[in-house]
């Protein structure tokens, strides 16, 4: 069952995927826009470091990147009520927030 169907009379293309093609793990990304085109480098960055590789530049248009967004944005969602929140490191948890020290009162 499909949370968003595709809009009445539009019709996707099948995609065809070379049997060549390569598959490439990234873990970076930098994006740069200009007024008529988006571009995202994809890159890699591996111990013991250096200078990340760029393995892949996409570009797109605004628009085509503003519905790229969505789908993702979209499938995320999908893949988190599947198989649970995807947490950022970094970010408080709410074991950190229940657990932490009192904070010291405030005396200015």
């Amino acid at each position: 069952m499909s949370t968003n169907p595709r809009p009445s009379g539009v019709q996707f293309p099948d995609m065809e995927i070379p049997a060549n093609l390569v598959a490439e793990y990234v873990n970076l990304a930098r994006i740069a826009h200009s007024p008529s085109e988006m571009v995202f480098d994809f890159a890699r960055l591996l111990p013991p470091g250096g200078s990340p590789q760029v393995v892949s530049r996409l570009v797109m248009s605004p628009l085509g990147a503003k519905l790229f967004h969505r789908a993702l944005t979209e499938n995320l969602a999908r893949y988190e009520a599947a198989f649970g929140e995807i947490h950022i490191p970094g970010e408080p948890s709410l074991a950190d927030n229940l657990f932490q020290p009192p904070a010291p009162p405030d005396h200015s």
